[in-house]
This record gives structure tokens, C-alpha cells and sequence, in this order.
């Protein structure tokens, strides 16, 4: 009974100690590439760089592919470097754009990345304390998805200001449900590699602050 009750404490322990130390290195490694990411966009933006266009899209999913292939080496942590710098060098034209378009295009990107930042560390606060699992939200996220990506289909052949509206609410959502979904994850033994729960995670907070910067243009003052 001993012997038991002493197996049942070391599992016990060691999935502790597991779960901690998968937290700890999504959220350094995180930390990390979006600092490589905030720097690659300032150099897009600083050179004047032109949108890839269509290549972003097989770039996106060719750096995926990568990340997933060598996820489970020290490799990963350079594939990520990688998909996170190009996301941020993706950035410097849009940026630039709204800094070109709007008289407040400053202030509209740096309130959309402070609502981001606030936004990420409620949720996850919200996530680490309550430990509460939100795994029923896999159904949700799912259908979410189809959503989202039928509405951008629809919003690009029918392109209409009340559903660009509400396709940055809807990514917004569907972002915040991801890293609620995500942390959840890894707090009960969900995801165990941080490589994927750092990519799934960055990828959510990409999406969020462009949906928020949408948002706020929606109230900004273009130039004339």
C-alpha cells in the first residue's frame, strides 16, 4: 500500500514538474520570438518592403510543415525563429499602410498592441489560476474555423465594410478561445511539446492584433 501510495506521489510530482517546465518554455521561447518577430517587421518597415502577396500563403505553409517535422529537436527552436521572423517581416507593409493612410495610424498600432498584450495576459492569468480545463471548446474552435474561413472566401469576392467588421470580431474571438484552449492544454497534459504550443499561440496572437487594428482603423481618421 505504501509502495502504491509512493508510485502514485513520484507520477503525481513528475507530471508537475512537466507541465511546469513545458509552461516555462513556451512562454520564454514565446517571449523570445516576438522579439524576433517585433525586430524583423521594423526592418520591413524600415526598407519599405512590398507585400509578398500570394507567396506569403506557401511560405506560411511551407515554415508550418518545418515547424512540425523537426518539432521534436533543437531544430524546432530555429523553425520557429524562422515562421515568427517572416510573420513579423509580413507586418512592415500593412503597418507602414496604416501609417501612410491614417493621420493616428501611430497611435492605432501601438493601442492595438497594448490591447493585445492586456487581452493575452488576462486570458492566460485567467487560464494558469482557475486551472480550469477548456477542452470543450475544441468543438467550438473547429466550427469557429470553417466559419471564419467561409466568411473570408465570401468577404473576398463581396467585399463589404459590415462583414469586414465582423470577421475582425469573429478572429478576435476565435483568437482568445485559442489561447484559453492552448494554455489549458498544456496545464492538463494536453500538448506536451512547447515548440507547437508556442506556434499555436504566437499564430493567435498575430491574428488578434491585426483583428484589433482593423477594428480601431474602423474609427480612425484616414487622410484625405
Amino acid at each position: 500500500m505504501a509502495d502504491r501510495y509512493q508510485t502514485i506521489t513520484r507520477v503525481r510530482t513528475e507530471s508537475i514538474l512537466e507541465t511546469n517546465s513545458v509552461i516555462r518554455n513556451t512562454y520564454i521561447l514565446l517571449a523570445s520570438s516576438i522579439g524576433f518577430s517585433a525586430l524583423t517587421a521594423y526592418f520591413a518597415m524600415a526598407t519599405n518592403a512590398k507585400s509578398l502577396g500570394l507567396a506569403t500563403i506557401l511560405i506560411y505553409f511551407g515554415l508550418i510543415f518545418l515547424i512540425n517535422a523537426t518539432r521534436n529537436s533543437a531544430l524546432g527552436i530555429g523553425a520557429v525563429f524562422l515562421f515568427t521572423g517572416f510573420m513579423g517581416y509580413t507586418l512592415g507593409p500593412l503597418l507602414n499602410a496604416y501609417l501612410y493612410q491614417f493621420v493616428n495610424g501611430k497611435q492605432l498600432i501601438f493601442t492595438a498592441l497594448g490591447g493585445t498584450g492586456i487581452i493575452f495576459f488576462g486570458l492566460s492569468a485567467y487560464a494558469l489560476t482557475t486551472r480550469k480545463d477548456f477542452s470543450y471548446l475544441a468543438g467550438f474552435l473547429l466550427a469557429g474555423m470553417i466559419i471564419l474561413i467561409l466568411a473570408t472566401l465570401i468577404s473576398i469576392f463581396f467585399p463589404m465594410p459590415i462583414l469586414q467588421l465582423g470577421l475582425s470580431a469573429g478572429f478576435m474571438l476565435f483568437s482568445a478561445g485559442i489561447i484559453l484552449f492552448e494554455t489549458s492544454q498544456i496545464i492538463h497534459g494536453g500538448e506536451r511539446n512547447y515548440i507547437m504550443a508556442t506556434v499555436q499561440i504566437y499564430v493567435a496572437l498575430y491574428n488578434m492584433f491585426l483583428s484589433l487594428l482593423q477594428l480601431l482603423s474602423f474609427f480612425g481618421g484616414q487622410r484625405e
